[in-house]
């Protein structure tokens, strides 16, 4: 029997994505348009960044080649620990539960293709993003380095074969647990899996302590400071080898040992995938199409969440306690709240450790400098946070959604409960992280109270940035609630968020700069008409963005079709 080749078993999926690149395309240039000035503003804000830092380590002999690679290996770890996390994820839909498997397991396709299609089809839906972002990250190397035209082929050599070995990893991983579970009941795993892949990430990090490196202070001589510069985190990482490659080509000094490495490593974990995979994929498959047990059901919630929601109407009551279920119904969603509790106990721990010198005019000024900042990390953090949980909210509903705007129940009682059930616990977050920080940085009165209702208007206006945009770019066909946030709504929503921050923290830097200013110098605060305009249009600029937001959102749901 003549097998299909690997080019034909992929044939169908590139063909949907030409589809839809000539519907897109159909629509206008519109869209493209908007992605293209989004992701290039992007890729030259990240580039212009680390050219800076990147040329003053130049600058500094020996040092400073050490640090750009350890700030490059860093880098790279970090991409690593995402990549294996998300293929986890990926692999799951691709290998397991994706519409296309019943078509290709009864066709006369070879278990080796069925294997590398799947797994490219991983490796792309998981890492491209991640490739993206590594783009200017090489390009401000090459250019500072002066790395010259052979440094691009060099590093997709070196990038190709880390972003197999995490799609190899993932896939596998994934393989051995649906074996162990049903694959629909896999999901309730993540949570183990994400919890102790960013504990390793974590605790990786925290062996590397990076922070001694910007103390050499604390090193007894310069000898041993660049010694630790010298010494790899760890000669087994992949990341490692890729940052000895390139810092080896940038610096004249090519050693294809790691480059070797990489490679022999890549294709060693793809024979082990595949063979993994031809011993455990078909009891695997059998056991995925078992259905889903589903733990959230009863009269728990509505003894419980129906009882707080009592003073509200009937309809919208019940649309919020759907809300609620569906939401802890799903692993992949509520398993991510373990992974960010994590993270703020981390982001609060290096908050704490800050060498601030508290009491003096210099400190003053630094603390009240890094309280501004982390006012707009923070506000990043939560359209990050409503991106994953806020956007996917409409597109969640699938096809269900021809139920709700054909029956009597009115859709802006749908699009508000929806609203409030990502605004409220967003909120929560967001006071939270940014009193505990301001607490630890023992800011002013004055500051606390700006922050503190800053973040309450950014808030709800990034929910309502979140939902809006989600409505207007639904994915209803998605088979994974993790690749909606990636989608090209996803990216122009971010980028929307990014703009919508960066003018708030404009305004508000205006009238915080008098402030400074006056307590620096010793001279008493007066709150003017200066500091009130601009915090007025801080104030403006998010409630019309929340209210247009939520307006254009309910005008696109009323206008679904299927």
């Amino acid at each position: 029997m003549i097998q299909p080749s690997l080019w034909r078993v992929l044939e169908p999926k590139w063909r949907t994505a030409l589809q839809r690149l000539r519907e897109e395309r159909s629509r206008g240039p519109g869209r493209l348009l908007i992605l293209v000035l989004a992701a290039s503003g992007f890729w030259l804000g990240v580039f212009g960044i680390l050219y800076r830092i990147l040329k003053y380590f130049r600058g500094v002999e020996d040092v400073g080649p050490l640090l750009a690679g350890k700030i490059l290996g860093v880098v790279l770890l970090a991409f690593v620990g995402i990549l294996v996390l998300s293929n986890v994820i990926t692999a799951l839909s691709s290998f397991f539960l994706s519409k296309d498997l019943d078509l290709l397991l009864s066709a006369p396709v070879d278990w080796l293709r069925l294997y590398c299609a799947k797994l490219g089809e991983t490796l792309l839906h998981s890492s491209w993003m991640v490739a993206l972002m590594a783009v200017p990250i090489f390009v401000a190397y090459g250019v500072v380095f002066r790395g010259g035209p052979l440094f691009v082929p060099y590093a997709v050599l070196t990038v190709a074969p880390l972003l197999v070995l995490p799609a190899v990893a993932g896939s596998a991983l994934t393989l051995v647990l649906v074996n162990i579970f049903p694959a629909r009941r896999t999901r309730d795993l993540l949570s183990i899996v994400a919890l102790g892949a960013v504990g390793v990430l974590i605790l990786l990090f925290r062996l590397i302590r990076p922070e001694r490196l910007a103390s050499p202070e604390g090193f007894r001589n310069l000898v041993e400071f660049i010694a630790v510069l010298r010494t790899p985190t760890s000669p087994y990482l992949p990341s490692e080898w890729a940052a000895q490659a390139v810092m080896g080509f940038l610096r004249g000094k090519i050693d294809l040992l790691p480059l070797a490495l990489l490679w022999s490593t890549a294709g060693s974990f793809v024979v082990l995938g595949a063979t993994l995979h031809r011993q455990l994929f078909a009891p695997g498959f059998t056991k995925a199409q078992e259905a889903a047990e589903r733990f959230v059901r009863g009269t728990l919630w509505r003894r419980t969440v129906g009882v707080m929601l009592a003073f509200l109407p009937v309809a919208k009551r019940e649309f919020v306690i759907k809300d609620v279920k569906l939401f802890f119904r799903d692993t992949t969603q509520w398993s991510q709240l373990i992974l960010l509790a994590v993270l703020v106990v981390v982001y609060l721990f290096n908050i704490k450790t800050l060498p601030l010198h508290r009491g003096e005019s210099v400190g003053f000024f630094y603390i009240t400098l890094v309280s501004f900042l982390n006012l707009g990390l923070a506000g990043f953090v939560l359209a990050a946070i409503a991106a994953r949980f806020v956007f996917p909210a409409v597109s969640l509903e699938g096809r269900h959604m021809w139920l709700l705007r054909s029956s009597p129940l009115d859709l802006r009682a749908l699009l508000w409960s929806k609203y409030w059930v990502g605004t409220i616990p967003l909120l929560a977050l967001a006071l939270l992280l940014t009193g505990l920080t301001n607490v630890l940085l023992q800011v002013q009165p004055f500051m606390m109270a700006m922050c503190l209702v800053t973040i309450v208007g950014l808030t709800f206006a990034i929910a309502a940035l979140a939902l809006g945009f989600g409505a207007l770019f639904p994915q209803f066909e998605t088979e994974n609630a993790a690749q909606i946030p990636t989608s090209f709504g996803g990216l122009v929503y971010m980028m929307a968020a990014i703009a919508v921050l960066a003018a708030v923290i404009f305004c508000l830097w205006q009238g915080v700069f008098q402030y400074v200013r006056a307590v620096y110098l010793g001279r008493p605060v007066v709150i003017d008409a200066w500091m009130i305009w601009w915090f007025a249009a801080a104030a403006g600029l998010c409630a019309g963005v929340t209210a247009a937001a939520l307006r254009a959102g309910l005008r696109r749901m009323e206008r679904f079709e299927f």
